[in-house]
């Protein structure tokens, strides 16, 4: 009777034992996806950690001082030849839609405009465009205003311009769509709205270039700089070569100056007396410059040079 009970006892130890073997096994194979998925996330992670770690030594070798009193005070030696910039995890500066000055020569003032106008009200909320580190917060009477300067992890610095009012103080570190400031009408303005700039080493990018105001949106993932293709570092001498988004290829109007050459994307539904007017140019010039008759049609993606 004992050996009969105890060979029943071992036997249902065998049997419970057995049990968990095959629960565990059974749980550790309805794991394996979700570790597989996990340690996608932490590479995923891991990666993205490593870019903006990069992003920021290469924003380091960039540049070596910190001015927070100056908004242009590099040298134009600084400029990199080439400079490949993150757009992702941006933040439109402003919810407005409607630009109403763009980028480039304005032969009414006989002087270059280094940004872009968005039309905002004075109270409106302006958002930093990336995370990054308050430079600036100043007032200037006879130009921006009340304005903020951005350094951002990268390499950009932007500039917000005509504010009503700061949000932030010098060397504060903001996050990406953090307010930074309120629009409004200050300093050389004629009527309320956010004069916004990209600058890379103190070199003026064409904001259109890497942002699309009316789709709320950048042009891409990357954005590469390149210096002024005769070797000069003049201000502004950017080509735009994005890896762009197909539903905002358009890129806008750059810099028009004498003696370098500056290209403009067509876009569905131009003309050459509207690109001639948004250049600030003529459309003689336009037909003369790229060898188009007076009868010659435009083609969407089409590169005239100006």
């Amino acid at each position: 009777m004992e050996y009969s009970h105890i060979r029943t006892f071992v036997l249902g130890l065998f049997i419970c034992f057995g049990s968990v073997s095959v629960l565990a096994q059974d749980l550790m194979a309805r794991q394996s996806p979700v570790d597989r998925r996990m340690k996608s996330v932490d590479s995923i992670t891991l990666e993205r950690i490593l870019e903006r770690e990069d992003a920021v030594m290469r924003t380091s070798d960039l540049y070596s001082t910190w001015n927070t009193d100056r908004a242009h005070c590099y040298p134009s030696s600084s400029v990199p030849e080439t400079f490949k910039i993150d757009l992702r995890g941006f933040s439109m500066p402003t919810t407005s839609r409607k630009v109403t000055s763009l980028f480039g020569y304005r032969p009414r003032f006989k002087r270059m405009h280094k940004g872009i106008d968005v039309k905002v009200y004075t109270g409106d909320t302006i958002y930093a465009a990336f995370e990054g580190k308050i430079r600036i917060v100043k007032y200037e009477a006879n130009g921006y205003g009340n304005y903020v300067v951005i350094r951002h992890s990268n390499g950009l610095e932007t500039v917000y311009a005509h504010l009503s009012k700061h949000l932030v103080r010098v060397n504060d570190v903001v996050k990406s769509g953090q307010p930074i400031g309120l629009g409004g009408n200050t300093g050389r303005s004629f009527g309320s709205h956010l004069h916004f700039e990209t600058r890379l080493c103190g070199e003026p990018i064409n904001p259109a270039f890497l942002f699309d105001f009316a789709a709320q949106d950048v042009t891409g993932d990357f954005y590469v700089f390149r210096k002024n293709r005769s070797g000069s570092s003049s201000r502004g001498d950017a080509i735009a070569s994005a890896e762009v988004k197909p539903s905002s290829a358009q890129a806008s109007s750059g810099e028009r100056r004498s003696g370098s050459n500056h290209y403009y994307k067509v876009k569905r539904g131009d003309s050459l007396s509207t690109i001639a007017r948004r250049l600030g140019t003529s459309v003689s010039h336009l037909q003369s410059t790229n060898r188009l008759g007076s009868n010659s049609s435009l083609r969407p993606g089409q590169i005239l040079k100006y």
